[in-house]
């Protein structure tokens, strides 16, 4: 008989170097209580299942932006340039930053739901981490995990990193930059400043001017309280600058210089220009309304989706349950940190987070409430990160200073402040979680009572207190948690509501529905969908259907159709909207047609708006032209040009006539006009297409 024996284990340098970095992770930072570690990796588990449990609920989610990454898929000059189509007839009327990330998933992956919404989850839990990382840096982890896990459980966060809109990505580059200027700051490193700079400008890529509207912060920031001396900070912030034009302006000067006839039509502008688009419908005009080309008609007199400018914007009916949750207590916080730091040296740390964080919060905030253009209640969300920031930081240094009067009474004050808001958001639907407002209400009085009284527990836990200070009781702690529950139990509620439920379409909205435009769920943009939720235009999501009272019209999608590619969607009611009010199906013997007829066409048919083409092209795979770019309103194509399409047979079918994208206009109506008077109607799948091949 034979034995074998079997020596020790051998771990070499890399086994054990891997070890150590494992170890590292879980037990964090050499100077984090051991609590840190383990608490931020529960935090950004639980942040990915809110995110991406259920995600393929939301199908295509936003058709428009989902049909760009199908045409991004299919080519790299539609890649690029960010077109609608495959064949590049026309762009999207935003920069292409975020449709890159989830083309390149979808060239990885193949296009589905899935490859289309997790890059956005996945950017959702890293923006999270970044908020951490940034806060921890000069407050502590503490601070960090209140942060994080505040924005994580903000509703519209909820919504938008589980969307396929820019937003998403938006937020994780101005938290990055944020993250960059703290570094900055902290090393007086140029780099640094460097590395700020191009991640806003990869942010103007994603959504234009939106993406500059934290540089104003982050450059006062590092002017205040910057190492260096004056004159070597104006140089570094002008080498940020350079780096802000080189990360925006390279694709920007691309597109500049190629030739109109060799690109797709800029949607959105009126002069086939990027800068055009960027200044005009997608920068000046949202500001003062005069958005020449948009659903805005210039003016002013197009309708927000927002309510009306002022102070209470962000607080009302339409935004209030999207973001406004902490918004009293991040502003207390501020105010706090403020008076801090009022005498503190230059460098001051808590001044420092006071204007790279509250500058966010005031101005992107301030834009938010008075701008007199579009502005849909999505757009909270690049309020989420210095919400969760200010509202980390200042929880914590007032709890750190809670013997002292003025810290104890602006800490029970935010929690009692916080605690009011809560229900009033929570009142605004009784019918939803009644319970949840007494909860709200009860935990933030609890809490502010213990903070309050705590100097009387501490005389009777602690017979002798240091002179000239107060020692609290160890009941007082139970503030914490009590605050906690108060203060996250409704916004929480919010989020898990919004992601069991389905959006879809141009215009998502967090939370179950509340008085808005029309009143709960009608009348304007803002349906009510399965549990109450707000769906986007009056529509209802998974066979549910549109709003009654449309503008007349015929469009793709009849009753009964089924979502693209396999995915459920909503029924299109005769008369109602296309995909502004969420997913329109395409009927299965349109989508049929379009698919056998598409062989050596350019494009297998065209319709008035993207918003109308999205589902056709999603459904059949295959270029639909969009007359008008995303609402019909572009000059492209002109009749003229139309026609000479017409004659070379790049076109196979024209369908319908839709005037649900706030109307199509100009061009469109004119090209509508000439087809309904040469081509012979017929009807497929309860759509109105004309084949273009067989005149009169």
């Amino acid at each position: 008989m034979t034995t074998t024996t079997t020596g020790p284990r051998r771990t070499g340098p890399g086994r054990a170097a891997r070890r150590g970095r494992l170890a590292a992770l879980v037990r964090g930072r050499p100077d984090d209580p051991r609590w840190a570690r383990p608490a931020l990796l529960a935090v950004l588990t639980i942040t990915a299942a809110l995110y991406t449990i259920g995600l393929s609920r939301n199908g295509w989610a936003n058709d428009f932006y989902a049909a760009a990454v199908q045409a991004g898929t299919k080519s790299w000059k539609a890649f690029f340039f960010g077109s609608f189509d495959a064949s590049n007839f026309i762009t999207v009327d935003k920069t292409p930053g975020s449709l890159w990330v989830m083309e390149l998933a979808a060239r990885a992956f193949g296009l589905n739901s899935w490859s289309l919404l997790l890059p956005q989850a996945a950017e959702g839990v890293a923006s999270a981490a970044l908020l951490y990382a940034t806060v921890r840096r000069w407050h502590g982890p503490a601070a960090g995990l209140i942060a994080a896990g505040a924005a994580a459980l903000t509703p519209v966060a909820a919504l938008m990193f589980r969307y396929d809109n820019p937003d998403a990505l938006l937020v994780l580059l101005m938290t990055g930059a944020a993250y960059a200027t703290a570094r900055a700051i902290e090393s007086g490193r140029t780099r640094w400043l460097v590395l700020t700079g191009g991640l806003l400008g990869f942010a103007f890529l994603t959504k234009m001017l939106q993406g500059f509207l934290v540089v104003p912060a982050f450059a006062l920031a590092y002017l205040v309280a910057g190492p260096p001396r004056l004159g070597r900070r104006l140089w570094q912030l002008l080498a940020g600058a350079a780096a802000l034009v080189a990360g925006a302006g390279w694709w920007v000067a691309i597109v500049e210089l190629t030739p109109a006839a060799d690109r797709p039509y800029i949607g959105g502008s009126t002069t086939n220009s990027v800068l055009q688009l960027a200044l005009g419908y997608n920068g000046l005009g949202r500001l003062d309304g005069n958005e020449t080309g948009s659903v805005g008609f210039g003016g002013g007199a197009g309708p927000r989706f927002a309510g009306s400018a002022g102070l209470a914007r962000l607080f009302a009916g339409d935004m209030g349950g999207q973001v406004s949750w902490l918004l009293p207590a991040a502003l207390i916080a501020l105010a706090a940190m403020a008076w801090v730091s009022w005498r503190a040296a230059r460098t001051d740390r808590v001044r420092a987070a006071a204007l790279l964080w509250g500058g966010w919060l005031l101005v992107t905030g301030g834009v938010f409430s008075f701008m007199a253009g579009i502005i849909h209640p999505y757009y909270t969300v690049a309020l989420v990160p210095p919400i969760g920031a200010l509202t980390g930081i200042g929880a914590v240094l007032l709890w750190r200073e809670r013997d002292r009067s003025w810290a104890r009474l602006t800490l029970a004050g935010a929690t009692l402040v916080t605690a009011a808001w809560g229900y009033v958001l929570l009142d605004r639907t009784p019918g939803w979680l009644p319970w949840l407002r007494g909860l709200v209400v009860v935990t933030g009085a609890l809490a502010a009572a213990l903070v309050l009284a705590a100097p009387a527990l501490a005389r009777r836990t602690a017979p002798v207190p240091p002179p000239g200070r107060v020692r609290l009781g160890a009941l007082a702690a139970l503030a914490v948690p009590l605050a906690l529950v108060s203060a996250l139990a409704g916004p929480a509620a919010y989020s898990l509501g919004t992601a069991a439920t389905a959006h879809t379409g141009a215009l998502p909205s967090a939370g179950p529905a509340v008085a808005s435009f029309g009143g709960p769920g009608g009348g304007g943009p803002g349906g009510t969908g399965p549990g109450g939720a707000r769906i986007a235009g009056g529509g209802t999501a998974r066979g549910g259907t549109g709003a009654a009272g449309g503008p007349p019209g015929q469009f793709p999608g009849g009753a009964g159709g089924t979502g693209a590619r396999g995915f459920p969607g909503a029924r299109g009611q005769a008369g109602g909207p296309a995909g502004l009010a969420g997913h329109t199906a395409a009927a299965a013997r349109l989508t049929r047609l379009l698919r056998d007829g598409a062989a050596g066409y350019r494009w297998a048919a065209a319709t008035v708006g993207a918003e109308s083409a999205a589902p056709l092209q999603l459904a059949s795979g295959d270029p639909v032209m969009a007359i008008g770019g995303f609402n019909g309103t572009d000059g492209a194509p002109t009749l003229a040009e139309f026609q000479r399409l017409v004659a070379a047979g790049a076109i196979h079918y024209f369908v319908g006539a839709n005037q649900a994208s706030f109307g199509g206009s100009g061009a469109a109506a004119q090209i509508t006009a000439w087809v309904r008077a040469h081509f012979t109607a017929e009807t497929v799948g309860g759509v109105t297409v004309y084949d273009l091949t067989r005149a009169r």
